[in-house]
């Protein structure tokens, strides 16, 4: 038997190095990323809520709660997707971002979706 779970979202990303935007002279790397979110799931889900935890090359972390993504708190229906785009601002060439979206069902039941970890990195420093 093959059953659907209630809530389950898939996380895909995509980044980009903003060179632009971007002073390394002045350890200042900007990266944009967009992430879509799929509601996989039997019910619908609301995402309410952000927890980032963004690691530059010398280890310092940074940590970013907030309610949404991008000043909205999208609801998915079944099969629905969400897809957006932000940024952040590193001290070092490259980095890790990961985190977690903390979402609400229509029946109230919360719960976490995983965002995995994905690298924020300058083009050609990493081999």
């Amino acid at each position: 038997m093959n059953e659907t779970a209630d809530y389950s979202l898939e996380i895909q990303i995509a980044t980009q190095f903003l060179d632009e935007e971007s002073a390394p002279d002045d350890d200042r790397y900007v990266f944009a990323y967009t992430i879509r979110i799929r509601n996989l799931g039997r019910l619908p889900a609301q995402l309410v809520g952000r927890h980032w935890l963004i690691t530059d090359a010398n280890g310092r972390i940074e940590e970013v709660h907030g309610d949404g993504v991008v000043g909205e708190q999208p609801r998915l229906e079944p099969g629905e997707q969400f897809t957006y785009t932000s940024g952040a601002t590193l001290p070092t060439s490259v980095g890790t971002m990961e985190g977690r979206y903390d979402m609400v069902g229509d029946d109230g039941t919360r719960f976490d979706a995983p965002i995995p970890p994905f690298t924020l990195a300058v083009p050609r420093t990493l081999h």
